[in-house]
């Protein structure tokens, strides 16, 4: 054995770091710093930031991008920006899902007299206070079985849904069943505006009767004016995307189960910081 050991196991190396660099054309001088490098505190910080944006991402059921992300550490009192975070979930192959075009399920009544829009797109956080508004739509889920139809109506200020209801058709009875839920949870004064769109399940007799006997004040959108009732597309948009596209269901009573677990689970608890 050598006397000079460390000797040997330098010159060992050398023969190995030359050939690599000559292969990667690079100076030896350049391979001996970086293999030096000393992390800067961006890289430290970067490296403590990975594993709670991982985190965060898989709490959202893998649906938040960069930005809600980003919302969440500041919430947590982490100071950073949305490229970074941005920059670390590509690192990390992370994604929040994006939203697809929207599609109406509604039909108008042609025979409906002139109704008042009541909200005007005031749909902002300062327009109105809790359950003094509310909006509604109709949606469908596609399952094995055939159409699961949904009937959500969702307050205007906290953006919870107070109220749904599941079945497989598109009567009046669909939009009364959620009517009657959200009137039993939430037990609003009277007064408060029911905005929906034109469809004529909304547009019943004994749908309008129904809003009548709990004091409520109805508001229809625009014919063809999706914005008019953008809370409710909004959600819609964010079911399909966060839950029927990523997981499609063979039954019905599957789709009811993973909707009831989104909407209470989830969405009203989770998914936004809900004013109750």
């Amino acid at each position: 054995m050598s006397v000079y050991p460390f000797i040997e196991a330098e010159r060992a190396e050398q023969c190995h770091v030359k050939p690599a660099c000559e292969l990667l054309e690079v100076s030896r001088a350049a391979s001996y710093q970086w293999a030096r490098h000393i992390p800067s505190k961006h890289d430290l910080d970067d490296r403590a930031l990975k594993p709670r944006i991982t985190e965060i991402h898989q709490t959202s059921r893998g649906t938040y991008g960069a930005p809600r992300v980003h919302a969440a550490l500041r919430r947590d009192g982490v100071a950073t920006s949305t490229k970074r975070v941005a920059r670390l979930m590509g690192e990390q192959g992370l994604a929040g899902r994006r939203k697809r075009r929207f599609k109406r399920t509604t039909i108008a009544d042609p025979d409906l007299a002139a109704a008042v829009d009541l909200l005007k797109r005031a749909f902002g956080p300062g327009a109105t206070l809790i359950d003094r508004a509310w909006c509604s739509d109709i949606t469908y889920v596609r399952t094995w079985e055939g159409w699961l139809y949904l009937a959500a109506i969702l307050d205007v200020r906290s953006r919870r849904v107070v109220g749904w209801a599941m079945a497989d058709h598109m009567r009046t009875s669909l939009v009364c069943d959620a009517l009657a839920m959200a009137v039993h949870s939430r037990r609003p004064a009277a007064g408060l505006v029911f905005h929906s769109d034109r469809g004529s399940q909304y547009t019943s007799g004994s749908f309008r009767a129904l809003l009548g006997s709990h004091g409520m004040r109805q508001s229809l959108a625009a014919p063809g004016q999706c914005w008019d009732n953008a809370v409710a597309e909004s959600f819609w948009s964010t079911l399909k995307e966060e839950l029927v596209y990523r997981h499609p269901r063979a039954t019905r009573t599957r789709a009811r189960q993973a909707i009831f677990e989104f909407i209470e689970v989830f969405y009203n608890r989770q998914r936004h910081c809900c004013i109750v």
